[in-house]
């Protein structure tokens, strides 16, 4: 995990003409400048104070589904100018994914499910998963609309967050409360933060909740590492057998995965044809 901050900080004080050598791309992988993302723009009166990195599964170009959204290469940066990283954020990732679906098994078991349940073809044997790199700058204000990063729930089943020793992250346990009460998330060495996502409140019916968050600044440098678990692309998310039933309703539409991470993408996120990409 040091590592992996150590290689995130050494990319983000890159010249910006490098990082935007490596802008993301329309496969969702590299890298986002700041402002890039309005989560909340009810609330947002700019875009979130961070600059990002996406990194996916590697995917070559013969694979059947290498068309597919949110699937393909990466970009990665020079290695003759960051070595060793690439390395670096492969092993992160792929050790990340395997804390994932550890943690999957106990999500199935506590739904009454085959610990395997989510380790089938239908849903996490290819899964979407990603990691990225968050650089944080900047004083939050949340009365004039300046947020590191706007309120929202994660979109998949779950995400995975390392974040480094300055306070940020807060979490409202009621989203419908009025006022909403934030609280801060304290960095404990060594540990990772777990929210789980939208879709994983779908296939509980409402069990398990999505975790709204934020992140607030204080005019320090502040970096964090989450790692969002999505399942296959044509995954069909939808209510869990034992989720529902003639009382309990399922109480969220069907949707593939796709779709729905397609839909969160293009709503918060600039378009990358927006950006003029630097020569």
């Amino acid at each position: 995990m040091d590592k992996a901050f150590e290689q995130s900080k050494n990319f983000f004080a890159l010249p910006l003409e490098e990082k935007m050598e490596v802008l993301k791309n329309e496969k969702h992988r590299g890298y986002t400048p700041f402002y890039d993302q309005i989560p909340d723009p009810e609330n947002q009166v700019q875009g979130d104070h961070k600059e990002g990195y996406y990194i996916g599964s590697e995917v070559p170009r013969d694979d059947p589904q290498w068309d597919y959204p949110f699937y393909g290469p990466n970009p990665w940066p020079d290695p003759d100018v960051l070595p060793g990283w690439r390395e670096t954020m492969e092993k992160y990732h792929q050790e990340a994914l395997r804390v994932c679906k550890a943690i999957a098994k106990l999500l199935a078991l506590a739904l009454d499910l085959d610990a395997d349940y989510f380790d089938s073809p239908e849903m996490l044997r290819k899964p979407i998963s990603t990691l990225r790199l968050l650089h944080y700058e900047g004083k939050s204000d949340p009365s004039k609309g300046i947020y590191g990063t706007g309120a929202h729930s994660d979109y998949g089943m779950m995400t995975l967050i390392a974040t480094d020793d300055v306070l940020g992250l807060q979490i409202c346990k009621d989203r419908n409360a009025k006022p909403q009460k934030w609280e801060y998330v304290p960095s404990i060495e060594g540990a990772l933060v777990v929210n789980l996502g939208d879709m994983m409140q779908c296939w509980s019916n409402g069990l398990f909740r999505s975790t709204m968050h934020r992140v607030i600044l204080n005019d320090q440098n502040r970096y964090s590492i989450p790692f969002f678990l999505e399942p296959n692309h044509d995954c069909i998310i939808e209510c869990l057998p034992t989720c529902q039933s003639e009382s309990n309703l399922p109480k969220y539409p069907a949707i593939k995965c796709s779709t729905y991470l397609t839909q969160r993408y293009e709503e918060v996120h600039a378009n990358f044809r927006s950006y003029e990409k630097h020569a």
